[in-house]
């Protein structure tokens, strides 16, 4: 048996004791209740739960759609996440043709069937794109098809396909969703030029989610409330990239506080936690320049956030408090997935863990009971 100790986040609130975990799960919480501000005291480590995030293009250099040439891509990438507390991620593709996207969903099975030494556990596979409006492509690149639910079932025999994102205006598009729900896919509505109304009947047909909540999707105008819109009146659960370059801070206090459910994720690529220069998304050659990610004609291209980087924006940019911010790296997350063991610290969870100092900065991370060496702390 092992041990963490510290200011604890439970699933039940806060905790000055230890953690104990066995085999991989927790099997004990010990202590005595503690405040909701007490980390700041900087008296203790700060124990959460391991960070889960959903939106995951690459890091440490690598790239998902690399994984059909390159059998070590995600294993890359899913040990850089590691090193930065995410201890779960889902590796997410990008728009292309057919057969490239089938390549890299039979390179990435194999991480998903077995995790990797000191790597993140990955969950499955973020579909977002080909079934994307070509007017509202962001950084994708321009392979957009209309949707089948046939075909991407069919992709989902290639590797366990967790959330596909779409554009409900498209033909086909609603009879997809209804398709792939009842097939346990959840469904995003992202990379759409959708009226309020076409993305409502997305939500009335079993979507679930949006994909990178106000990025490349039809904004809220007061007469014309758009995808945004639809989003805010009515959605549980949505993505937000809270790098503090993606959506202005005052956006992002609008959906925390619209939907219960907002969880944050990265849209990380493959120049997170590298140095300036050149890098590769999909097909395209993106440029890092401080903590931006860019293509040539400056559209921004993913990021270089990390969840720790989140969770510090969350509490020092946002005001969060460390509690609420845990739960939008972590919990939420997990919940939207239906996973009953992950993303809270409670007796018979998966014992995935971070260990924070007072500044939020990563001392060591767990997960299912492997204590990773090197932890970044930068």
């Amino acid at each position: 048996m092992k041990t963490q100790s510290g200011l604890i986040l439970t699933a039940d609130g806060w905790l000055r004791g230890t953690l104990t975990h066995d085999a991989g799960r927790i099997v004990a919480l010990q202590g005595e209740p503690a405040a909701d501000e007490a980390w700041r005291d900087g008296a203790e480590p700060v124990v959460l739960p391991g960070f889960i995030d959903l939106h995951v293009h690459g890091g440490g250099g690598a790239d998902t759609m690399q994984a059909g040439a390159d059998a070590g891509a995600i294993d890359t990438i899913a040990r850089t996440h590691a090193r930065h507390g995410t201890t779960a991620l889902l590796a997410t593709t990008m728009t292309a043709p057919r057969g490239e996207i089938e390549a890299a969903l039979r390179a990435l099975a194999p991480a998903c069937a077995r995790r990797g030494d000191g790597a993140a556990r990955v969950l499955g596979v973020h579909l977002e794109g080909p079934y994307i409006s070509p007017d509202r492509l962001g950084a994708q690149p321009a392979f957009a098809v209309t949707p089948s639910a046939a075909e991407i079932l069919a992709l989902a025999a290639l590797a366990p396909i967790r959330v596909v994102t779409l554009a409900p205006e498209l033909p086909g598009a609603l009879e997809a969703t209804v398709a792939l729900v009842a097939a346990g896919v959840r469904v995003q509505v992202g990379h759409s030029a959708a009226s309020y109304d076409q993305a409502c009947a997305a939500l009335d047909a079993g979507a679930s989610g949006f994909t990178h909540l106000f990025n490349a999707m039809s904004g809220l105008h007061h007469r014309a409330p758009g995808a945004a819109g639809a989003a805010l009146a009515r959605a549980l659960h949505a993505e937000l990239i809270p790098d503090l370059l993606h959506v202005h801070p005052g956006a992002m206090r609008v959906a925390l506080r619209a939907i219960p459910g907002l969880y944050c994720v990265t849209d990380a690529t493959a120049a997170a936690a590298m140095p300036d220069g050149e890098y590769r998304l999909g097909r395209h050659v993106v440029h890092k320049c401080g903590a931006g990610v860019r293509l040539a004609d400056g559209t921004l291209a993913g990021s270089t956030l990390t969840m720790d980087q989140a969770l510090r924006n969350l509490v020092h940019s946002l005001g969060l408090g460390l509690a609420e911010a845990a739960r939008r790296v972590s919990t939420h997350a997990a919940h939207y997935l239906g996973l009953a063991d992950r993303g809270e610290l409670r007796i018979g969870a998966f014992a995935d863990v971070v260990v924070l100092d007072a500044q939020l900065r990563v001392q060591c991370v767990v997960i299912e009971g492997q204590q990773l060496e090197g932890a970044d702390s930068a």
